[in-house]
């Protein structure tokens, strides 16, 4: 029998632990890793389709070049490498010499469980004088971090949910039976549900999954979150349901709050979310009479009507009533290394936005190249990212890409962003080198994991920390031999003193200390690991900060700096992962980054004061409201390109309730348009009796091209972000408002029925070759 190697799954950012068979430079068989210290063998149906990653027909092999009629041509490295150093030093001195900011845009950081990169990355942007970056994060979840840091004092303070403990759990605008989010999300639901003292809510348009085995479902319009939480928290206090003893103990700032409820017109704002008062009642009156509730939420607030003030009005929820910082409710969490920065005050000169956790909106991308401003982006970089198809307005990305003056993609894919590129350098993926992830979120015990290759890379590609180090050697931007040489006996025999060594190199180029690390310190790990040679920085960071927490985690009484090498080793050596933190309860407070919580943030309770129903109805030209990137049982992010991946849902239906759909004439099976101000796209239409009334949905994950095995490529599925606009966002974030983008249904074309049906023909015939190519390599001896 084939040896079991362990892994994790990289399809969301959960990333449980695997175990998983080989053949050859295929994956034949998936399991959960039961020896995962966080996920125990958890395995959720996505995972188990892992064999599609990596091993298939859009894999690239050499560095492409564009010629100029679009299509691309192979280069080698040397030329690629060269050629794009000259055209950043030119972008570099141009800005140096006009004075202005850097005029490079980074797009990456790494996909779910890929974020080795970033640190690489980012230190490109930053020898080229720029702070523009921007990646997934800031698409999702950066009201979020704007409303840590008015409450917590940082940004990077971040809140995890203690599900495991509650006898309460309230789930806002998000699905965990399918997306997920916490540990081992649908065990932890049956168990719960199995429990007479303990409950579930959920407040979702739809009658999700987990909405089957709740307690309790509102099924709010979409749209209306701010308006039902600002009505329960007003309700709260009206009744004086607050933790009076805790907010006068750990939070700043009630008063104000109480007053700004005060003025909430209750009925009005319930009726315009179209629930029932009485299930509200009975929804505080759980909240109340719970002694830990947590309160879950995710993107259909992050990513709907009024987003920053939801990620406000929720985290209320549960401080107003004393549901913070005890086993069982809401708390912060540790980070090995923080995914994001803490936010600085600095602004976009082009969109006045907020760099928030040091990313500017994803939404704003095209308009930062685009913009008649002296200093618009000139040269693009992504790396592990595919605007063209994840950001909103496609046709305007694409547009922005070809107006640069330089764009770069590195991946493992020719992606559609990569299409669009100048230059497309090949990555190994991520089953081809050591990894890791930042999704660190757990509280009380934080764990990481460092993944061990599954396979040698793919010959002509490189991992990125080797893509990088060549390209600063080509940059001119490297120490010479001897002094590499000289730092790396440092790593080898005087570990400790590596950085000091390196301080004379580092002065005033504190950017390439990724790269130097990965040269130096890199060449002295075992096994191919230098990649991971950041990690020792940050192994050292975290004992010198939370040395009593990382003491527990490892059971050890080592003290700084040699905790910190012991942390460092413990990653690098466990292959199923390592707790790298393990808090006492009270010990939350310890990562509050101010003396108090404050509860008051004026921009917040101001925009609370000016919701307006009224203001808000359904635009009759427009009167469907569609989930613009439906989470589903076999859609996951863009690195899981072949469409034989999906064992369900396999041209990514438009769900659509069979009522609704009489209304425009049309029956499920039939090709239908969804038609915005932005543009026009066509799926198939699917019944779904879920979805609220004049709700529809859309899966993410799909319209994307791939080669159809006669020389050309198809489509597949819907590319939804033809028909968002990326000006539809939030004062605050400018997340945009995928959760509720209003649309008008429209039977398809004759041409467009007859497009869209060949397209589906051509699919489905590249799935059959895919698989029997794959049934056909197992069965051989």
């Amino acid at each position: 029998m084939s040896e079991w190697h362990k892994t994790a799954c990289s399809l969301c950012y959960l990333n449980c632990g695997l175990e998983v068979q080989l053949d050859g430079r295929a994956i034949t068989r998936v399991r959960g890793d039961k020896s995962h210290p966080r996920s125990e063998g958890y395995l959720c149906q996505k995972a188990q389709r892992l064999t599609w990653y990596g091993n298939h027909g859009d894999r690239l092999t050499s560095p492409l070049r564009r010629r100029p009629d679009g299509t691309h041509e192979p280069i080698s490295w040397e030329d690629a490498l060269a050629e794009i150093a000259e055209k950043l030093h030119t972008i570099r001195d141009a800005d140096n010499a006009a004075g202005r900011p850097g005029s490079f845009a980074y797009v990456g950081g790494g996909g779910q469980g890929n974020h080795s990169g970033g640190a690489y990355g980012t230190s490109l942007m930053k020898w080229m004088n720029s702070t523009r970056y921007f990646n997934a994060l800031s698409q999702e979840k950066t009201g979020d971090f704007w409303v840590n840091a008015q409450m917590f004092g940082s940004s990077i303070c971040h809140t995890a949910e203690g599900i495991e403990d509650c006898d309460l759990l309230l789930v806002i605008g998000c699905n965990p039976w399918l997306a997920h989010g916490f540990t081992n999300a649908r065990s932890a639901l049956n168990t719960i549900k199995k429990d007479p003292d303990r409950k579930i809510a959920v407040i979702d348009p739809r009658r999700t999954e987990t909405a089957d085995v709740a307690d309790l479902h509102l099924a709010l319009r979409p749209g209306t979150d701010a308006f039902l939480l600002g009505a329960m928290l007003a309700m709260i206090v009206e009744r004086g349901g607050q933790d009076a003893e805790f907010l006068a103990e750990r939070t700043e700032g009630f008063d104000e709050v109480a007053a700004a409820l005060a003025d909430v017109p209750v009925d009005e704002w319930i009726a315009h979310a179209e629930v029932e008062r009485a299930d509200v009642e009975r929804l505080v009156d759980m909240i109340l009479e719970a002694d830990a509730a947590v309160v879950r939420v995710e993107l259909g607030i992050q990513q709907g009507r009024h987003s920053t003030l939801n990620s406000y009005l929720e985290k209320l929820l549960f401080l107003i009533t004393g549901n913070f910082g005890r086993r069982g409710t809401n708390n912060l969490h540790s980070w090995l290394q923080p995914l994001w920065a803490n936010s600085k005050g600095q602004r976009s000169e082009i969109s006045g936005y907020e760099y928030i956790g040091g990313l500017l909106p994803s939404n704003t991308l095209a308009e930062e190249i685009l913009a008649d401003h002296p200093h618009r982006v000139r040269a693009l970089w992504v790396e592990s990212s595919n605007p063209a198809n994840t950001y909103a307005d496609t046709t305007a990305v694409e547009e922005a890409i070809r107006a640069c003056e330089l764009s770069v993609v590195v991946d493992i894919a020719y992606t559609e962003t990569a299409a669009l590129a100048e230059y497309v350098l090949p990555a190994a993926s991520q089953h081809e080198k050591w990894e890791f992830t930042l999704f660190n979120l757990e509280w009380p015990t934080n764990y990481f994991h460092v993944r061990r290759p599954l396979f040698e890379p793919l010959p002509g590609t490189l991992v990125e920390a080797e893509i990088y180090a060549r390209l600063f050697e080509a940059l001119g931007a490297l120490p010479d031999a001897a002094t590499l040489a000289a730092l790396t006996e440092t790593a080898r025999t005087d570990r400790g003193n590596l950085l000091r060594a390196a301080a004379p190199v580092l002065k005033g180029a504190r950017e390439l200390a990724p790269v130097l690390l990965y040269l130096t310190l890199g060449a002295t790990l075992p096994d191919g690991a230098a990649p991971m040679a950041p990690l020792w920085v940050a192994c050292h960071r975290a004992a010198a900060t939370m040395t009593r927490a990382v003491q527990r985690a490892l059971d050890t009484s080592t003290e700084p700096p040699q905790l910190g090498e012991l942390l460092f080793e413990r990653i690098l050596d466990g292959e199923s992962g390592t707790a790298f933190t393990a808090h006492a309860d009270d010990e939350v407070w310890e990562l509050v980054r101010r003396e108090r919580v404050q509860l008051a943030v004026p921009e917040l309770l101001e925009w609370l004061g000016r919701l307006d129903p009224a203001a808000e109805r359904p635009d009759p030209r427009f009167p469907f409201s569609l989930v613009n990137g439906q989470r589903r049982s076999h859609n996951a992010n863009q690195i899981l390109r072949p469409p034989a991946w999906r064992k369900t849902d396999p041209e990514g239906a438009l769900r659509v309730r069979a009522a609704d759909l009489a209304t425009i004439g049309a029956d499920a099976g039939e090709w239908v348009a969804v038609v915005t101000p932005t543009g026009r796209i066509v799926a198939r239409a699917e019944i779904d009796e879920s979805l609220r009334p004049m709700q529809a949905a859309l899966p993410h994950g799909f319209g994307m091209s791939y080669p159809d095995g006669r020389g050309g490529r198809v489509v597949n599925g819907p590319r939804i972000n033809l028909i968002t606009a990326a000006r539809d966002r939030d004062p605050i974030a400018g997340t945009p408002h995928h959760k509720d983008v209003p649309v008008r249904l429209e039977p398809a074309t004759e041409a467009e029925r007859q497009a869209a049906e060949a397209a589906a023909t051509r699919t489905r015939e590249t799935v059959d070759n895919d698989v029997m190519a794959v049934v056909s390599a197992n069965k051989r001896p």
